[in-house]
């Protein structure tokens, strides 16, 4: 049996979740005939994690997958050190001292990572290429993620070397993402970079709707936020992340051990970009980044 910690809601990983399925098929492991899944949804609410981790550990899963970044991760290692782990779209693993190394993980955990503010820093290299003004920009941050100081400084770093002012503004919950809205329209800010989050993910369609409403060209995390009206996004698949994980944990379920098994990294990036929602906001896409995109909606 296989244990599926997710701090994400159900439905906002409906596609990630298909995608890690074939993932264990490509292993030989088809849900429901060769192997049980159990899962546990926090619904955005970290707080619940240690309790949903808790219940799977009593079921003595043979794996426990932990979706959403490093927040389940953590919590799905307090409450095991001898089930193995493999964690989803997760920050420097290392750093963040969920493998003592990417190459040999070393304990029982082992999984994908993202490189989250790194690319959040060329988001908004990519929203001034797009959007390019001297104008503030501005960027949201959930303070409830570990790495917002990391994002924080990323972010005004690459300001600096674009020149250009940048507001930021906080959320960790609906309302605060409303709020954080009305401040950047108060700010005079014109383009905005939505850090990498998984709350963000789950309140994909409400960001983007406030970004439309407020005319603010944004860059995001996933192509999921262009899908559901956004202007661009640049970041790794989520959903070969998710194939990834279920690969690893078919591995694991055939004898091999976390320790050994190398953190995976994403390899390919893609670019997408929203062309008719580009047109509503009067911008022209310049063709360099329309050579370069790997999609254009229209």
């Amino acid at each position: 049996m296989v244990g599926f910690l997710s701090l994400l809601p159900q439905e906002t990983l409906d596609n990630q979740v298909k995608a890690f399925l074939e993932g264990l098929a490509r292993q030989g492991f088809a849900s429901g005939s060769t192997v049980a899944i159990e899962y546990r949804w926090a619904d955005n609410d970290a707080g619940r994690l240690p309790a949903l981790a808790a219940e799977l550990v009593r079921l003595q899963p043979a794996v426990i997958v932990a979706a959403g970044g490093n927040i389940s991760a953590a919590a799905a290692q307090a409450a095991t050190s001898t089930i193995p782990i493999v964690f989803t779209a997760a920050r420097d693993a290392v750093q963040t001292g969920l493998v003592v190394s990417m190459g040999r993980p070393g304990g029982n955990a082992t999984g994908i990572v993202i490189l989250a503010e790194a690319l959040d820093a060329k988001r908004l290299e990519l929203l001034h290429e797009l959007a390019p003004s001297q104008a503030p920009a501005g960027a949201l941050i959930n303070p409830s993620n570990p790495s917002a100081a990391i994002q924080r400084s990323t972010l005004q770093e690459s300001a600096r070397a674009l020149g250009r002012p940048l507001h930021i503004v906080e959320a960790s919950s609906e309302s605060d993402i409303d709020s954080a809205f009305a401040r950047l329209a108060s700010l005079g800010a014109t383009g905005l970079v939505a850090a990498s989050d998984p709350f963000f993910t789950s309140q994909r369609v409400r960001i983007v709707g406030l970004a439309a409403q407020y005319r603010l060209p944004a860059v995001y995390q996933w192509r999921q936020f262009v899908e559901v009206g956004g202007l661009a996004s640049y970041g790794p698949s989520f959903d070969d992340a998710y194939r990834e994980a279920g690969v690893l944990t078919g591995r694991i379920l055939r004898g091999e051990r976390p320790a050994n098994l190398p953190v995976q990294q994403p390899t390919k990036f893609e670019l997408v970009i929203n062309q008719r929602v580009a047109r509503n906001l009067g911008l022209v896409i310049p063709s360099i980044l329309l050579t370069r995109a790997d999609e254009i909606v229209d």
